[in-house]
């Protein structure tokens, strides 16, 4: 796998609202995968949230080595997979939703429409990355 960063045409597409699947360690060392929305920020760290009861929150603590393939939208054969660790946790609450928000603003126009529950932030440094179809290294 090419190391971080990505080239110019491949950040480009992992920047879009794609499809997204990421991979965490259970304790067992079993992967373990789920659809995600991300975000990638201006400083190339990518931004996971999720509901504050979920079980991979504390896995991914203890393991926070992470894999996220996006999908390019009604184009499977073109993703983008990448590798890296967490490298920064927040409270979405604390921030009154800011983070999710985002994320459904950015998938769907909007922000996110449950607001009953804690959510948690997450930030991915990137270290390799792997891609097919138009992502595909040269």
């Amino acid at each position: 796998m090419p190391k971080a960063p990505l080239p110019d045409h491949v950040a480009e597409l992992f920047r879009r609202p794609n499809p997204a699947v990421v991979a965490v360690l259970m304790p067992s060392g079993a992967p373990m995968s789920v659809a995600t929305w991300y975000l990638v920020e201006d400083d190339g760290t990518v931004l996971l949230n999720m509901d504050a009861s979920r079980a991979r929150l504390e896995w991914m603590r203890d393991k926070p080595e992470v894999a996220l393939t996006a999908l390019k939208e009604g184009e499977w054969y073109t993703h983008v997979s990448v590798r890296g660790r967490v490298v920064r946790w927040e409270d979405d609450v604390e921030k009154g939703l800011a983070d999710i928000d985002r994320l459904s603003n950015h998938y769907g126009g909007r922000d996110y429409p449950v607001r009953d529950r804690a959510r948690v932030s997450c930030w991915v440094e990137v270290t390799h990355w792997h891609g097919w179809g138009e992502a595909k290294a040269e």
